[in-house]
């Protein structure tokens, strides 16, 4: 019993330090990002003076381009757009435009997502031209010797051949040729969401025949302004290869030194935040080579690009070459389509669904599935916490049959406490002989606690990362499952006029958390230790204060889950006959104790 009950403690301690972390390092951080956020879009919302940009490519041999130089400073995103011939982008999801100067995707907006919840708040910005402070886009082109004559590149200023407005059902040809007659055209597509098609042809009508390799890359200015939390990557992220592995490299390691990806067939490219990205698919059947780079300068940035092999065309004969390039939201069920749809290996981590990926994933899909019934992904946590409950019942209900019988067993240790002393040699042998006389198995009960840890960080990847939490409400005055609880017991949940620290902001839902954990608790009797006492009392206060920071969508899962496990062992226990405690124990609370004469 002393090794079973030392090992629920040891279990507890370790979650205790994992929270506190949270709420000593990690909530501080959060409140610092929330107002560089704030800062940054009050920042957006008024002239920014930038200096004059470095090329955001290097100047390495055989690497992609930089682009042109920036020889003035550019004072807004609308003013550097409308410097540039451009050809509009207006579908359901997007909006925006493509820069004529190196056919670039430039400036890309998108229409279904917001701000803030407020949907008068302004859309999301996603690419912005590179000579503003934010500038993020994605470029291909080629790369050749000289005597093939200019190839397009970033400074190239490509023709609209047809096609004035890209559209679901309107593509747009683009073409180029050089001063050796080599006609480069494109023709760029769009579906109803995210998914950029992009066809390149070489025509060579020269007598020689011409050998090029195309580049792409997904350039930024600046990595985001709130740092990524450790339970996500945000960063740079490809796939190497068909059935290649996955490359995750963070911007501070980039910095330090670029990352080369060794060459292959197959894969893709990009740059991930928690909720957006911009990836490249290039052609998937010419070998290229990947890098990673910060390049420093006036105006750093921070590059995904890949070369391919050098390709021949020879005279008289064109080649034909196919590209993706993806720069949207990553929707689950979106990012997988595409991954089926254009054969894309491995595209679906794009999200990023951690180590417990094949408990993740499932459990969103189980989520999502209750949403496209009910409508509300809270509604949908709540449901999926019942299946959860269901598929762990078997055991759950050795732990609490286990629990059970150690109550049963309890007078019979308590007899061979007083027989053997403090004999512990005897005592243990003892002890091993009445479990095997009772049959009865002391770690029982630890192992389900142990199978459901996984599931429970599953369950916060899933309301942490995917992009379906983002804003999701629940009722009442949860208007983002993905957001803390609003509330805080410290104003009187908003009647008073005034605001409350982020420590001290102690929402309804984690205070029903921590009132279901400590009834749960108060299901079994106190330990007679006093330190096991004193945890036994103090850990709902200390978890009510550490999740308070987390996901309301986690929070209401927890007291939810508590809930259903209170019911559930209720119910065990009585079918075993061990006395529930929880009115006892709760009366305990409330008794005054005898005063001890002196």
């Amino acid at each position: 019993m002393e090794k079973n009950r030392n090992y629920f403690i040891a279990i507890a301690l370790s979650v205790v330090i994992v929270l506190a972390w949270q709420f000593l390092y990690m909530n501080p951080r959060i409140e610092q990002q929330r107002r560089a956020e704030e800062a940054r879009q009050a920042q957006q919302q008024t002239t920014q003076q930038q200096a004059p940009a470095a090329a955001p490519g290097a100047a390495v041999e055989g690497a992609p381009p930089a682009s042109s130089p920036q020889t003035a400073a550019t004072a807004t995103r609308e003013e550097s757009i409308a410097k540039t011939q451009r050809v509009a982008i207006d579908t359901n999801a997007i909006a925006g435009s493509i820069n004529l100067t190196g056919a670039r995707f430039d400036d890309i907006r998108l229409k279904g997502y917001h701000e803030t919840v407020d949907d008068s708040s302004p859309i999301i910005t996603l690419f912005s031209p590179s000579d503003t402070k934010d500038g993020y886009f994605t470029e291909l082109g080629y790369v050749a010797a000289q005597e093939v004559g200019g190839v397009p590149g970033p400074t190239t200023v490509w023709t609209l051949a047809s096609g004035d407005k890209l559209t679901e059902t309107t593509p747009v040809t683009l073409t180029y040729t050089n001063s050796k007659g080599v006609v480069f055209s494109r023709t760029v597509s769009i579906d109803e969401h995210y998914m950029i098609s992009v066809t390149d042809k070489v025509e060579n009508p020269g007598q020689a025949a011409i050998s090029l390799a195309t580049y792409g890359r997904v350039t930024r200015n600046n990595k985001p302004a709130i740092p990524p939390v450790f339970v996500i990557h945000e960063g740079f992220l490809g796939v190497s290869g068909k059935d290649g592995s996955l490359t995750e490299e963070k911007y501070k390691d980039v910095e330090e030194a670029p990352v080369t990806v060794a060459k292959a067939t197959g894969g893709w490219l990009g740059i991930t935040d928690k909720y957006w990205a911009a990836a490249i698919v290039p052609p998937q059947t010419t070998p290229f080579e990947t890098r990673y780079s910060h390049i420093t300068g006036n105006q750093p940035s921070y590059q995904a690009d890949f070369k391919s092999d050098t390709m021949t065309v020879e005279p008289g004969q064109s080649i034909e070459l196919k590209s993706l390039v993806f720069a949207g939201a990553k929707e689950v069920p979106l990012v997988d389509r595409y991954e089926t749809e254009y054969s894309i290996p491995k595209f679906d981590l794009l999200i990023d669904w951690g180590w417990f990926y094949f408990i993740t994933k499932p459990m969103f899909k189980m989520m999502d599935f209750f949403f496209r019934y009910f409508g509300n992904f809270g509604v949908a946590i709540l449901l999926t916490t019942i299946v959860v409950k269901a598929l762990f019942f078997p055991l759950a209900s050795k732990q609490y049959a286990s629990m059970a019988n150690m109550k049963r067993v309890q007078p019979k240790m308590e007899e061979l406490k007083a027989k053997h002393g403090d004999d512990r040699m005897a005592m243990q042998q003892a002890m091993m002989q009445l479990y095997k006389e009772e049959k009865i198995n002391p770690v029982a009960g630890c192992w389900p606690m142990l199978l459901q840890i996984p599931v429970f960080f599953a369950l916060y990847k899933v309301i942490y990362v995917t992009i379906e939490m983002r804003h999701a409400p629940f009722f009442g005055w949860i208007h983002d499952l993905s957001a803390p609880d609003p509330t805080s017991l410290f104003n009187l949940f908003g009647l008073l006029p005034y605001d409350v620290p982020h420590f001290l902001m102690i929402g309804v839902w984690p205070l029903v958390m921590g009132i279901t954990m400590f009834l749960q608790m108060r299901m079994n009797p106190t330990p007679p230790d006093p330190t096991q006492a004193m945890i036994f009392t103090w850990m709902p206060l200390i978890f009510t204060f550490m999740l308070a920071s987390f996901p309301a969508g986690l929070v209401i899962y927890w007291a939810w889950n508590n809930t259903l496990s209170i019911s559930q062992q209720a119910v065990i226990m009585k079918r075993h006959g061990a006395k529930i405690e929880l009115f006892d124990n709760l009366k305990g609370l409330f008794k005054r104790k005898p005063v001890q004469s002196k």
